[in-house]
């Protein structure tokens, strides 16, 4: 037989797996392919959808505080901090609504300034889809930025 150690790993992995299985298949589980911090209504794109979006002239909004904006962003990306929305969406308002799409992304890896921002815009009529993993999931699939202070 088994020593108890290979014992409890081998039940370990069974009822991890068994666990995975049952989430999976029985339609109320917890969804794991997506950001824990999305809720219902929240449209989540991936770099190549975003990518493809801004080819098409979307609108990229920077959910960041105005200062990592200035650091580095996503080509054509316009400032609108989670902090500071209804003032800088105030100036941008004309911009957002005339905007063919729009797709907000913050720091990712937990940030949910994207997503807030976004259910913001939502609630003022304007569809809003966030870069899931914002930044670094941009910046992983090697896709181009823009760096360094603009006016």
């Amino acid at each position: 037989m088994f020593p108890d150690w290979k014992r409890s790993a081998l039940i370990l992995a069974f009822g991890a797996s068994a666990g995975l299985v049952w989430n999976a298949a029985s339609g109320r589980g917890i969804a794991l392919a997506r950001s824990v911090l999305a809720q219902s209504g929240d449209q989540l794109l991936s770099a190549r959808d975003a990518k493809r979006l801004l080819d098409r002239g979307a609108l990229f909004l920077d959910a960041r505080p105005h200062d990592f904006w200035r650091m580095n962003r996503i080509p054509g990306a316009l400032s609108l901090p989670e902090d500071d929305f209804e003032q800088t969406f105030a100036a941008l308002e004309p911009m957002v609504r005339r905007a063919r799409a729009v797709v907000v992304y913050c720091s990712g890896y937990g940030c949910e300034a994207s997503l807030v921002v976004a259910r913001r815009l939502r609630e003022r009529g304007i569809d809003a889809g966030v870069l899931d993993e914002g930044l670094p999931a941009w910046e992983d699939a090697g896709l181009p930025l823009d760096r360094g202070a603009k006016p």
